[in-house]
């Protein structure tokens, strides 16, 4: 079989990382799963999308991608001033969709998510709120056409979550989630359990680079929120808007309030719940918010930038998964092992 021919829209650092190690670990890994991918096409929001039959010089690519220059000057390329109009006019067997969309509506990402799953071509994305917002119909779009849509960085980075939720355990009948699903909290109330005020905590987080300098979309549970929808489009088959998910930040927790919890045994934690509400595979139940757990409580043990999930599935029992949130190998470590995947997949496809 030919090597996969792979698009990559969006050329920010998940998007860098990705190339870099596709070009730096080419050798090991072909030789390790059978794997080297063609890039043939490239797309940012400055420069729009370009694509080479014959393939890309990836070493090329990260220097245009880096501000030196314009990724219409790679040797060779056709040009288009959108990945949408880009992806529409040209061949691949893989789209990597790691662009920038925001939650009102997931655009540009949904769009060029859909455009690809309808002509039966495989997704890997780690772009949350296309997901969030539309995983359930894009999962069945995918299905319909006899394709592929993954979308492990979407939580929890890199920790194999979904793979182990929708293909672990296929078969098996979800019946309840609860987890700690951003970093950047987990960070904060862990130093404020040690006495530090929450703008101190902030600080810190922002300092080590897990917290953004706007960090309206962690604090305030917007991220835990777009993870849980995630969980519930692609592992429970519900599809919720923003609305249906009981949201409470951090923001007017004390240190005092987690001081107290501490010292009566417990831990506050920020909590994502999934429940379902009734007997019957009816609607979910969504909730994002402060929760004071018992210290032998699993979730009250994760601390620091580690996240956990923990589903209730039927006839299994609990199912846990820990590990590291967040960072930009981790995010880059999920796409790329989705792509591996998406390789393995279509050896056998139709």
């Amino acid at each position: 079989m030919a090597p996969m021919r792979v698009c990559v829209v969006g050329l920010g650092t998940v998007g860098q990382w990705l190339l870099r190690v596709l070009h730096s670990e080419r050798e090991r890994l072909a030789s390790r799963y059978g794997f080297a991918p063609t890039i043939v096409g490239v797309a940012n929001a400055r420069d729009g999308y370009v694509h080479r039959a014959n393939g890309l010089d990836i070493a090329t690519v990260l220097e245009l991608a880096s501000g030196r220059g314009s990724l219409s000057e790679h040797p060779g390329v056709e040009r288009w001033p959108t990945a949408l109009a880009g992806l529409r006019e040209t061949e691949t067997d893989a789209l990597v969709e790691v662009s920038s969309s925001p939650p009102a509506d997931g655009e540009p990402g949904h769009s060029h998510v859909r455009e690809a799953l309808d002509r039966g071509i495989p997704v890997v994305t780690s772009n949350k709120w296309p997901i969030a917002l539309h995983g359930r119909a894009l999962s069945e779009l995918a299905r319909e056409r006899g394709t592929a849509l993954r979308a492990e960085s979407t939580v929890m980075s890199g920790a194999p979550v979904l793979s182990t939720l929708i293909e672990g355990l296929a078969g098996a009948t979800p019946t309840s989630l609860r987890g700690i699903l951003n970093s950047t909290v987990n960070f904060i109330l862990l130093r404020m359990r040690e006495g530090s005020a929450y703008e101190q905590a902030l600080a810190e987080a922002q300092e080590v680079g897990l917290a953004e300098r706007d960090p309206v979309a962690d604090v305030e549970g917007h991220d835990a929120a777009a993870k849980l929808m995630i969980v519930a489009g692609l592992v429970f088959g519900r599809q919720l808007d923003r609305a249906q998910v009981v949201r409470r930040g951090i923001t007017d927790l004390t240190a005092a309030e987690v001081a107290e919890a501490a010292s009566a045994g417990g831990e506050v934690k920020h909590v994502a719940t999934l429940e379902r509400a009734g007997e019957t595979d009816g609607d979910l139940i969504a909730r994002v918010e402060p929760v004071r757990l018992d210290r032998d409580d699993p979730l009250a043990r994760v601390d620091g930038p580690t996240n956990a999930l923990v589903c209730r599935a039927d006839p299994v029992g609990e199912v846990t998964v820990i590990g590291p949130g967040a960072g930009l190998a981790l995010a880059g470590q999920g796409v790329l092992s989705d792509l591996i995947a998406v390789n393995a997949w279509r050896r056998f496809a139709p």
